[in-house]
């Protein structure tokens, strides 16, 4: 009898898919909710531009008033010998907006949308992504201030390489797209997170090479090999690179070091998948 009890609670336990199916599935839930993706993006964007005076102005003022606030501090106050520097810090601060606010979103992008999850059956793993390709908007507007400074105050720095961003910016999505998996995820059930989150955003900023650039860095890594060690494992210093390559030396970024970076990403993506579809069906019992 024990024996049939337990062949019947076999029969009906769920099976969980394996590796590849899990990643095939979730590919597949992306494709088919692609308009509920997009629908996602534009209500965030639409709520944020009614929230403000300026509206979705602030995508284009935001990163240039911090990139002010930068040059002030850096380049009149301690005197940096960088030449065009508003030009060279603002390469790292539009991306660096793209992520920051990405990563931002997804921390929040269950734990605040409990009715809906609880009472719409939908693969959760959309609301994360939505909150990775919303953060394009905001590195989108961003090329406006980005192409007139090139065009009105450096024009001696516009070069054909300039139409290669995207290939940089795909490499940032994946990696993007994968933290925001993540960081959705963990939060469900460390709320901590949240508050973790901004401030090692901040430092993460901090030490990547978004205020300084890679000479700095060799310098310094000569009596400190185990920094120069971080400083390459921290994907931002070769994006970071890579987009100043395009916009303010006008020149090919390193090819190799990018691919590394998107191979990496594409690793990390794969993790950050399996562990949200793992965690998923939690999700409406904890939040």
């Amino acid at each position: 009898m024990t024996q049939t009890n337990e062949a019947i609670r076999d029969a009906y336990r769920p099976v969980r898919p394996g590796f590849l199916q899990t990643l095939r599935d979730t590919a597949g839930e992306i494709s088919t909710r692609r308009r509920l993706i997009l629908y996602l993006v534009r209500a965030d964007l639409k709520k944020r531009g009614a929230d403000t005076v300026l509206g979705n102005v602030w995508w284009i003022l935001d990163p240039l008033l911090t990139m002010l606030v930068y040059v002030l501090l850096i380049s009149i106050i301690l005197k940096t010998e960088i030449d065009a520097y508003p030009l060279f810090v603002f390469c790292a601060i539009l991306p660096w907006k793209w992520f920051s606010s990405s990563v931002a979103d997804a921390v929040t992008c269950i734990t605040t949308r409990e009715r809906i999850i609880k009472q719409v059956n939908f693969p959760k793993v959309v609301l994360p992504m939505a909150a990775a390709t919303g953060g394009v908007a905001s590195f989108t507007f961003g090329l406006i201030p980005l192409l007139a400074m090139l065009v009105l105050l450096y024009r001696d720095h516009v070069s054909v390489w300039v139409l290669a961003l995207p290939a940089v910016a795909l490499v940032q999505f994946v990696f993007t797209l994968a933290v925001a998996l993540l960081a959705a995820a963990i939060t469900v059930f460390y709320r901590d997170v949240g508050n973790v989150a901004n401030h090692v955003l901040r430092i993460w900023f901090y030490l990547s090479p978004a205020l300084y650039g890679a000479e700095q860095v060799a310098d310094l890594t000569k009596s400190q090999p185990a920094i120069g060690t971080l400083y390459h494992l921290n994907p931002f210093a070769t994006l970071f690179e890579s987009y100043r390559d395009l916009i303010y030396v006008g020149q090919a970024p390193d090819w190799t070091a990018l691919g590394l970076v998107l191979l990496a990403s594409l690793a990390l993506l794969v993790v950050a998948v399996l562990i949200f579809r793992r965690l998923e069906p939690a999700f409406a019992k904890v939040i």
